[in-house]
């Protein structure tokens, strides 16, 4: 019996180390999948098993925690960069930059809150009060990669032996901020008498009437004088229009055409464009009815999705790359993170990007080839991408930037370097031929891997201190002021999105939960409403509400704790 008593209290052995990360993070997970009224913590729960770990000894040696809770940390965050990254920018168009810019001023807004809590609650003198409060920030807004980064800028303003465990505030917050996101989120249906029926009603018809949901088809014969004589190039030059022609009838001759194919009057034109742009073609002549489309289509053509699996299409401009001319098919759309994009010319092509493509059989499977479209393919995982962007990462992230008045060289540190090269690498990686293509399991599978590491990490090493924390110490203080860091920003915000924006509730509801980062309560929006109106809101703020989030954790530490 003396071998198994030795796995266990036998610190420095690696089998023990092993069996308590195994442990800590099993029993986390499953508890975390307990539902209380509906709502689960989720992988969380792994940050408290960690505790009470701690609390009784079960541990391991200090240098093994902080290198697994940071190397979690790093997997974690570049994972979500390279989630993110394709379409971080993107999320700035459109009405992107409304629900950013509330999503921006519900960050700040936190932080505010907390820093009243901080002078109205706490002793100011305590040097140790205001980066536990930091920690209760992170728990109020449920963010874990900015506890990383926070804990991890700590080290470079503390001596060692004498950081403070804000991991503590956290943990007190936490339960309350995943409740307290849905009741806010709640309380705002009521104070702006949100009628649910009519606000889905609503959203439905302003996706049915959005003129740049999905690319659509114009059948036209040419009778515009102005359109004769130009080839399809030059008309687009000249409307700064982007359209598709697929097929076009020229006497009893149907062919693909391409840019420097001239238009006649008496052409019938098959045309695919944005929904926005139809009544512009319209112009071209009258609509009609085209049965050799059909017929030509039964016989001749064929239109075929493929997948982009082929390394070299990595990067590609679609114009440049001339399919109508060179391989005789036209690209009529292209699929990317399940959204339809109008396929442009100056468009880059990606790896797992799903491409329509319309021709003769023979040119579409030579196309195909082209391509790769091998399912299995896009399974193999791109290694040496990942571990290249954390090296990058991690390099980037320990430059030291001078600013004035701080006591020390502000660094982006392990979070916000490898957050900040996966985003530009799951955007741009293309330029530098690199495939940054990850199926969603597999980067789920890493994301979460890196999660558990981290907060068990995180709760083995804060377990020691954090019973006397709540019993003796300001435990209730973090919990109830972590209440209030939750709620108040979601209401402010919440009501002025609604009343003075007028955006719909249910985008309302996805923003909030985008904005801090909370699954649960994304959950929770998606029971209430049947369409995709708060996934979309939640995506659309999620990339820079995490970024500043992980930021804004580094800069409050070493500004104002230093």
């Amino acid at each position: 019996m003396d071998w198994i008593i030795s796995l266990f209290t036998n610190n420095e052995s690696v089998a023990h180390i092993v069996i308590l990360y195994a442990i800590v993070i099993s029993i986390g997970v499953l508890l975390g999948k307990v539902k209380i009224g509906g709502i689960a913590l989720g992988v969380t729960f792994v940050l408290f098993a960690g505790i009470v770990a701690g609390h009784f000894g079960f541990t391991a040696p200090g240098n093994i925690l902080d290198f697994l809770r940071d190397f979690g940390l790093i997997l974690f965050v570049f994972c979500i960069g390279l989630q993110v990254g394709p379409g971080f920018f993107e999320s700035f168009k459109k009405g992107g930059i409304t629900l950013n810019l509330l999503a921006t001023v519900l960050i700040f807004l936190n932080v505010a809150v907390m820093f009243a809590c901080y002078y109205l609650f706490f002793d100011t003198t305590n040097h140790t009060n205001l980066p536990m409060m930091v920690g209760t920030l992170y728990g109020a807004v449920t963010n874990t990669p900015g506890l990383g980064a926070a804990n991890e800028a700590l080290s470079a303003v503390f001596p060692a032996g004498q950081v403070p465990q804000i991991a503590n505030g956290y943990a007190c917050a936490y339960p309350l901020g995943v409740l307290g996101i849905i009741g806010a989120t709640i309380a705002i249906r009521f104070i702006t008498k949100v009628n649910l029926p009519a606000e889905e009603a609503a959203m439905n018809n302003a996706e049915g009437e959005d003129p740049h949901a999905t690319p659509t088809q114009v059948r036209i014969k040419i009778d515009n004088s102005y359109i004769e004589g130009r080839s399809l190039h030059d008309i687009s030059s000249f409307l700064n229009r982007e359209f598709v022609c697929t097929r076009i009838k020229q006497g009893d001759e149907i062919t693909i055409p391409n840019g420097n194919t001239i238009v006649q009057k008496g052409d019938e034109m098959l045309i695919v464009c944005t929904s926005a742009d139809e009544e512009v073609f319209k112009t071209f002549g009258k609509e009609v009815e085209m049965p050799w489309v059909e017929e030509d289509k039964k016989e001749y053509m064929v239109s075929k999705r493929l997948v982009i699996t082929n390394p070299s299409m990595n990067g590609k401009q679609l114009g440049k790359m001339h399919f109508s001319s060179v391989y005789g098919v036209n690209i009529t759309r292209i699929t990317r993170q399940g959204i339809d994009l109008f396929a442009h010319r100056d468009l880059y092509l990606q790896v797992g990007d799903r491409i329509m493509v319309v021709g003769l059989q023979e040119n579409v499977d030579r196309v195909t080839s082209l391509f790769g479209n091998s399912a299995k393919r896009l399974n193999t995982p791109n290694i040496a991408t990942i571990f290249i962007g954390i090296l990058v990462g991690i390099l980037f992230g320990s430059i030291p930037i001078a600013i004035p008045g701080m006591p020390v060289p502000m660094k982006l540190g392990l979070a916000g370097g490898p957050l900040i090269i996966a985003i530009l690498v799951g955007r741009y990686g293309y330029k530098l031929k690199l495939v940054t293509y990850t199926t969603t399991s597999a980067n789920l599978m890493l994301r979460e891997i890196g999660l558990v590491l981290f907060l068990a990490s995180v709760g083995i090493k804060a377990g020691k201190g954090f019973f006397e924390t709540i019993v003796q110490g300001d435990g209730l203080k973090y919990v109830y002021t972590g209440f209030l860091i939750t709620v108040i920003p979601i209401l402010i915000v919440g009501v002025i999105a609604r009343l003075k924006y007028k955006v719909n509730y249910y985008t309302i509801m996805g923003m909030i939960a985008g904005t801090y980062t909370d699954p649960p309560a994304l959950a929770y929006s998606n029971q209430v409403c049947s369409n995709e109106a708060a996934s979309v809101g939640y995506s659309t703020v999620y990339p820079l509400s995490m970024f500043l989030r992980i930021f804004l954790a580094q800069t409050l530490i070493l500004f104002f704790c230093a």
